[in-house]
């Protein structure tokens, strides 16, 4: 199996140190938030990764090389012309995963001890076109879910915004809405489902295939988990990660 990891972002809640850095190099007990995810799919079995750079792209290629990718085979997918976002840079990768039924994408940037192989077994079970990790964490965005299990839209808690196909429900006291986790098993049918080009978020890829296509949601709230987003979740994630 393959997997994903997405380093390109800015991280800007992390500065001063993404002014000079990216942040999937931010260290947390001695350890890349680049590595350690490195190391967490190889305990699920993965051992091929392809990684997508933007920021600093350099110098993740530099740590990659030196460590030689901690073990594992690691492809890089530049960006460095221009930013895709979570969407565009997924679809920039559809030929690493040609010969994949389904793969793993996760954010280089959160850390955590669910058990993928669980979410994997699920996914294969039900065949979803994706399935998401969730949490019931506090957010203010969060996704919505029916009585099956299958999503139906996006919510703003702050604001009170929603999209999808929820909007078309009168009645919504059946749904619930989590946060997601920046984790998710995907099909490898969905590239030539996606119509968005460019610059665009996956999450509105979701949004725009969930009425006619499963996405389901696969709940991980018992495990550690943190958004390693701000230099305070840095220091939270040392006392959570050894």
């Amino acid at each position: 199996m393959k997997a994903m990891l997405l380093a390109a972002g800015f991280g800007t809640r992390l500065q001063p140190f993404t002014l000079h850095h990216p942040k999937a190099l931010a260290m947390v007990n001695g350890q890349s938030l680049l590595e350690r995810n490195v190391k967490y799919l190889q305990t699920q079995g993965i051992f091929e990764v392809l990684v997508n750079v933007h920021h600093f792209a350099e110098q993740i290629v530099a740590a990659i090389e030196l460590h030689k990718g901690w073990g594992s085979h690691i492809t890089i997918s530049d960006e460095t012309d221009a930013v895709l976002e979570t969407g565009g840079g997924i679809l920039k990768a559809a030929w690493y995963f040609d010969s994949s039924p389904e793969f793993v994408v996760m954010n280089a940037d959160m850390l955590t001890d669910m058990p993928l192989k669980a979410i994997v077994q699920e996914h294969r079970l039900q065949l979803p076109l994706a399935t998401l990790a969730t949490t019931n964490r506090n957010s203010n965005r969060k996704l919505v879910f029916n009585e099956q299990n299958t999503l139906v839209g996006w919510r703003n808690e702050q604001t009170g915004q929603e999209k999808g196909p929820m909007l078309l429900h009168a009645d919504k006291n059946q749904f619930h809405a989590v946060a997601f986790s920046g984790i998710q098993v995907l099909s490898n049918q969905i590239f030539s489902l996606i119509t968005q080009s460019g610059k665009f978020s996956m999450i509105d890829v979701y949004l725009s295939l969930c009425a006619d296509h499963t996405i389901t949601a696969f709940d991980h709230s018992n495990s550690l988990l943190i958004d390693v987003g701000k230099p305070e979740s840095l220091e939270k994630a040392a006392t959570m990660f050894a």
